[in-house]
């Protein structure tokens, strides 16, 4: 006897429904043949056998839930099976004709070639159209894995590109590296909403006052002035302001940080930007200059765009995007105006920050630029 066990109908999915089933008690049935349609949370799916020979017994009925591991079917194996023990059947069957729907139309009898596969691989490959006998195996005894028929299939898309390609290398490899990290990490929320900046004087260094409003908003808002340890579910809230901010380059997106912003006049903040931007042209800035951000900044509104969803470097739990400013009729005490208003996105991370939190914050960043515009731009 043989107990063939459910395997993951997709990426970790922890259980799934029977709909129905295509086989009985008593049936005999051949490899590749589908035994049951299963429901999971993301599709509906043909399981198909791993094994010849007859069922002797359907672990469940229609809608029961079988969780992931647990048996599904009983064999009594076929004396053919060479090794009822660890393998997961022979490609007896022909190899499935599939149109470019992926409708099956058909099948042809091919020479039978023992192919080992685990059975969430069989199910995988099947789904994709894969001929298992082109997939090299790298499990034990030559067994193929679902990593396996997942490596054959990026290979296969790769290999139809077309014109030139090229690794990525240096900034812009770190950089797709982190920003994988971070999306595999954060939860992100976030929240958008627009300063009145109307009365501002033209020259105003918007970026530098930004920077000052986001040091007053952590003294108001301390939660988003913080650090978070997922994996130890530790948050350490920060009374000095360290604000990264985002540069572009042809190299790539550099983030050096600008240390106690609380302390540093309009000013200062601007030498210290200028700073970063020549250091960055000669690529001579400090490793320390890079590191100890506790909140950033992105004021991609200084090329185009009006909100965005800027993504968050752990161990820090937020980021302000800033837009382009742009002119709008406004209401003033019952009269219509133009005004200038900025477009400001807060992206924060849920696990460390609450909705609550992330408001008071961008509130207090919008009061502190809008009073500033009611006393005509004069800093205090």
């Amino acid at each position: 006897m043989k107990i063939f066990n459910l395997p993951d109908l997709g990426e970790g999915l922890a259980e799934a429904e029977i709909r129905e089933w295509y086989v009985k008690v008593g049936d005999q049935v051949s490899v590749d043949q589908p035994l049951a349609s299963m429901e999971t949370a993301k599709a509906v799916v043909d399981v198909p056998s791993p094994y010849s020979g007859k069922i002797t017994k359907l672990h469940g009925d229609i809608n029961s839930i079988i969780k992931t591991g647990s048996p599904l079917v009983t064999f009594e194996l076929d004396e053919t099976d060479d090794d009822p023990g660890s393998v997961v059947g022979k490609l007896e069957t022909s190899e499935h004709k599939w149109d470019d729907s992926h409708v099956k139309i058909g099948s042809s009898e091919t020479k039978s070639s023992s192919v080992k596969a685990t059975p969430a691989a069989r199910l995988l490959a099947q789904h994709e159209s894969v001929d298992l006998t082109k997939v090299q195996s790298t499990g034990p005894k030559g067994l193929i894995t679902p990593d396996d028929v997942k490596r054959f299939l990026a290979e296969k898309n790769e290999s139809k590109w077309t014109g030139n390609t090229e690794t990525l290398h240096g900034v812009r490899r770190i950089m797709a590296q982190t920003m994988t990290d971070a999306h595999q990490q954060i939860v992100p929320v976030t929240i958008i909403e627009d300063a009145d900046i109307t009365l501002l004087p033209q020259q105003t260094d918007v970026t530098s006052l930004l920077l000052k409003a986001m040091a007053h908003a952590a003294k108001s808002e301390p939660a988003l002035n913080a650090w978070f340890a997922g994996h130890h579910l530790e948050r350490k809230l920060f009374d000095e302001v360290h604000i990264g901010i985002a540069i572009d380059t042809a190299e790539g997106l550099f983030v050096p940080v600008i240390k106690n912003v609380q302390e540093c006049s309009l000013e200062a903040l601007r030498q210290k930007i200028d700073s970063f931007k020549s250091a960055l042209q000669t690529r001579s800035l400090a490793p320390s200059d890079m590191q100890g951000a506790t909140i950033t900044l992105s004021n991609f509104g200084t090329i185009t765009g009006r909100y965005a969803t800027p993504i968050i470097v752990p161990p820090a739990v937020a980021i302000l995007g800033c837009g382009r400013s742009r002119e709008v009729p406004i209401s003033r005490n019952g009269k219509i105006s133009s005004g200038q208003i900025l477009p400001l996105s807060l992206t924060i991370d849920h696990r460390a920050v609450t909705g609550g939190e992330a408001s008071r914050y961008l509130k207090a960043v919008i009061q502190y630029l809008e009073n500033l515009s009611l006393r005509a731009g004069v800093v205090v």
